[in-house]
C-alpha cells in the first residue's frame, strides 16, 4: 500500500462539485451515499440514471431532449446513446459569452496574449461564416497543423459549429505522417501557422504544408495564421489566404449558426501513434466527448469558472481536445507553444505564478526531468493559486508523487490519470473528496466499469491484470475511419475478451479502489512465465542518479524471455560496473529478483512517438528480427539505428 501524503479538508470536500453531485444523487434516488466508493458503484450499475443525471447536472445545451438514454446496457459495442437528442458541440462550449478571460496564449519568447469569452465568441462567428460560405456541412473535415495557440480552438469551435469533424497534428509531424493522417480522412479545409518556434528557432510550416497539399486533392482552401511571420509568403501553395483575409466581417448582432446534431454525430477523429502501420483514424462523438469531458473535469478535476487551468500539450494530443472542453465551464484555459526548458527549466512555472495558475497538467516524464533538472518550484515561484496537480502520458512514479509534495506544493491534490486517445478521456483519475497515496491513482471514473482481468477473464483485486471496461461508455469510439464492417474496431479493443474492452494497460486496483499503472501489457514483460510490468523497472531506473532515460523489453532467449535494459546517461557520465550494479541491486531490492535486466546496454538515444510515449514494441521488433512499418510516427526515428546496430551483439550473449 502506498503512503499517505495528502488528505482534503472536510472544507474542501464538501465544498467541491463532487460532493455537490453526490448530495444531488441523493435528493433525486433516495440515497444515503456519504463518499466515493458508494456513488462510484451506484454509478457504473446504473449506467442510464448516472449518465442522464450527469447531462442534467452540467447544463446540457439542447434542442431536444432524449427519447432514451441508453439502448441496451450490455451491448459492447454498439450501445445508442441519448437517442433522439439534438445538440451542438461548440455550443456548449460557447455558452459564455462576458468580458471575462477565456485564453491566456504564451509562445516561446513571445509576450502574453489574452482573450476573452466575448472576443472569442466573436471571432468564431467570423470564422464560422466564411466555413459556411464555402459550402462547409455537417460531416465535412476541417483539420488543423497548428501550434497551441488561440486560432487552433476559434478553427475547431466553427467548423464544430457547422456539423464538421475536426482533426488536427501537431506541427512537429514531417510531411509522411501528416499524410498518413489527413491523407485517410480528406479534408476539405486545413488551418495552419506559418511556422512555430522551439528552444529559440523559428521552424518553416509552410514548406511541408506545399507538400500535403500536393497530395491532398479534397483540399479546397489552406488557411495561414501568422506567427513566425507578421505577413507569411504564400505563393505556389494552392488554394491558399492569410487568415485575416479569411475572416468575414464582424456583426456584433449576428452568432453562429450552431448546427443541431445527434448525440452521436461525429465531432472528433483521432489518431493512433501508427507504430505498427498507417494510424487507426477513431472517430468521436460530440455528444459523448462532451459528457466525458466535462465529467472529468468538473468532478473530478473541480474545475469551475473560477479557475486558471493549464495543460502542457500540443494539438496531436488527446490533452489538447481535454483542455479546450475546460470553456464549457467558463474557465480560463492557458496555452503555451514551444520548449518547456526555454529560456529555463522553471520557465512552466514562472508563467504559473504569472497568471496565478489553479489546476497545473503534464506529463510524468516532465516531473522526470524537473527533478533531473533539480527544480524546486515551490520555492523559486509563488504558488499561491495553485491547488491541483495532473500529470499523465505514462505512470508516475512514487518519487514523482512525492517530488509534487515535498518540492512543488504540500497542500495540493495531486490527480495521476490514464485512459487514451481512443476514448479521449480518462479511466481512472482524481477524486477531490478523496486521499492521494503515493504511486495510485485515486480512482476509477464515475461511470466507466473498469475492472483487471487475469489471462483467464477474471476479476482479481490486489493484485496485477488486464485493464477491461465491462459495460458501454458514451465516449467509445462510434467507429475506425474506413472500417465498414467494423473489423478494425473490434481486433483493437474486443478480440480477446467478448464483449469486453480490453485497453492494452496493465493495472492494479487495490481495496481501497486506488488504481496503479504498471504499462503497457503489449509491453509486458514474461520472464518464467511470471507477468511483469515495464513501469516497475522504470520506477527504479529513474532514481539512479546517471541515468537521463531508459528503455526496457523483453528478448525470447533459450525457450524463455529475458530482460534487457537499455540506458541512455546524462551527460559526462558512462556506463561504469558500479552504475550497472546499482541499477540491478535497486531493481532487486524494490522490485523483485525477475525484474533484474540479464543485460544493461548504453544508447545515445531513446524512441519516442510524436506524443511522447517510448517505441518499446518498436525496439522489440527491431531485436526479433521484424519490420518497423512507421518510423514517420516517431519524434526522433534515427534513435532505432542504435539498436539495430545492438542486434547481432544481443543475438550472441
Amino acid at each position: 500500500m502506498g503512503e499517505l501524503l495528502w488528505q482534503p479538508s472536510p472544507e474542501r470536500v464538501e465544498g467541491s462539485s463532487m460532493f455537490r453531485f453526490m448530495q444531488h444523487v441523493n435528493e433525486r434516488f433516495s440515497k444515503d451515499f456519504s463518499g466515493y466508493p458508494e456513488l462510484y458503484a451506484w454509478s457504473v450499475e446504473q449506467l442510464a440514471d448516472f449518465w442522464s443525471t450527469l447531462w442534467d447536472f452540467i447544463g446540457v445545451q439542447a434542442s431536444r431532449e432524449a427519447d432514451f438514454i441508453l439502448d441496451d446496457p450490455g451491448k459492447m459495442p454498439g450501445a445508442a446513446w441519448f437517442g433522439g437528442a439534438r445538440l451542438n458541440f461548440a455550443e456548449n462550449l460557447l455558452r459564455f459569452r462576458d468580458h471575462r478571460t477565456a485564453i491566456i496564449f504564451k509562445g516561446e519568447g513571445q509576450p502574453v496574449r489574452y482573450v476573452s469569452y466575448a472576443e472569442l465568441y466573436s471571432e468564431v462567428t467570423r470564422l464560422a461564416k466564411a466555413l459556411k460560405n464555402l459550402g462547409i456541412q455537417p460531416g465535412d473535415r476541417v483539420v488543423g497543423f497548428m501550434p497551441n495557440m488561440p486560432e487552433t480552438i476559434m478553427a475547431m469551435l466553427a467548423a464544430t459549429s457547422l456539423g464538421a469533424t475536426w482533426s488536427s497534428c501537431s506541427p512537429d509531424f514531417g510531411i509522411k505522417g501528416v499524410l498518413d493522417r489527413f491523407g485517410q480522412i480528406r479534408p476539405r479545409v486545413l488551418f495552419t501557422a506559418d511556422g512555430y518556434i522551439f528552444k529559440g528557432k523559428c521552424i518553416d510550416s509552410l514548406e511541408r504544408i506545399r507538400s500535403v497539399t500536393a497530395e491532398i486533392d479534397s483540399l479546397e482552401r489552406v488557411v495561414v495564421v501568422p506567427y513566425a511571420q507578421q505577413v507569411p509568403d504564400i505563393s505556389g501553395l494552392p488554394g491558399a489566404i492569410r487568415y485575416p483575409d479569411f475572416l468575414e466581417p464582424a456583426d456584433p448582432e449576428e452568432g453562429p449558426e450552431f448546427v443541431q446534431l445527434p448525440f452521436e454525430h461525429p465531432l472528433y477523429i483521432m489518431y493512433s501513434s501508427g507504430t505498427t502501420g498507417l494510424p487507426k483514424c477513431m472517430v468521436q462523438s460530440a455528444g459523448g466527448i462532451l459528457l466525458q469531458h466535462i465529467k472529468e473535469l468538473m468532478l473530478h478535476t473541480d474545475v469551475s469558472r473560477e479557475d486558471t487551468i493549464f495543460y502542457f500539450t500540443t494539438c496531436g494530443w488527446m490533452m489538447w481536445n481535454w483542455l479546450t472542453s475546460s470553456l464549457a465551464l467558463g474557465a480560463t484555459l492557458v496555452l503555451f507553444d514551444g520548449n518547456p526548458f526555454q529560456p529555463d527549466p522553471g520557465a512552466l512555472w514562472e508563467l504559473a505564478q504569472n497568471e496565478s495558475i489553479s489546476v497545473f497538467g503534464t506529463s510524468a516524464g516532465y516531473i522526470s526531468a524537473l527533478q533531473n533538472a533539480g527544480v524546486k518550484p515551490g520555492r523559486e515561484y509563488d504558488l499561491t493559486a495553485l491547488r491541483s496537480l495532473l500529470s499523465t502520458g505514462s505512470p508516475l512514479t512514487s518519487e514523482g508523487f512525492r517530488f509534487v509534495y515535498q518540492e512543488v506544493k504540500e497542500d495540493l491534490q495531486l490527480s495521476s490519470i490514464s485512459g487514451g486517445t481512443d476514448l479521449n478521456g480518462c479511466f481512472a483519475l482524481g477524486n477531490p473528496m478523496g486521499p492521494v497515496y503515493a504511486g495510485e491513482l485515486q480512482c476509477r471514473g464515475l461511470g466507466m466499469k473498469v475492472l483487471a482481468y487475469d489471462d483467464a477473464g477474471r476479476p482479481v483485486f490486489n493484485q496485477q491484470g488486464e485493464l477491461v471496461c465491462t459495460a458501454p461508455f458514451p465516449s467509445m469510439p462510434i467507429c475506425f475511419w474506413d472500417d465498414p464492417d467494423g473489423s478494425k474496431y473490434h481486433q483493437a479493443y474486443f478480440d480477446v475478451f467478448p464483449g469486453v474492452w480490453r485497453h492494452g494497460d496493465f493495472i492494479e486496483i487495490n481495496d481501497r479502489g486506488g488504481v496503479i499503472i504498471y504499462g503497457r501489457s503489449d509491453a509486458t514483460l514474461n520472464p518464467g512465465g511470471v507477468r511483469i510490468g515495464t513501469a516497475e523497472i522504470y520506477r527504479q531506473v529513474d532514481q539512479i542518479e546517471e541515468i537521463e532515460d531508459s528503455l526496457v523489453i523483453g528478448q525470447s532467449w533459450a525457450n524463455d524471455v529475458r530482460v534487457i535494459l537499455f540506458v541512455k546517461l546524462k551527460p559526462g557520465f558512462e556506463l561504469t560496473e558500479a552504475i550497472g550494479q546499482a541499477i540491478r541491486q535497486s531493481i532487486r531490492d524494490n522490485a523483485s529478483p525477475r525484474h533484474v535486466p540479464a543485460r544493461i546496454l548504453a544508447v545515445p538515444d531513446i524512441p519516442y512517438t510524436l506524443n511522447m510515449k517510448k517505441v518499446e514494441l518498436a525496439v522489440n521488433k527491431i531485436l526479433h528480427g521484424k519490420p518497423v512499418l512507421n518510423k514517420d510516427a516517431l519524434k526522433n526515428p534515427e534513435s532505432l539505428e542504435y539498436f539495430q546496430e545492438l542486434k547481432e551483439e544481443l543475438e550472441r550473449a
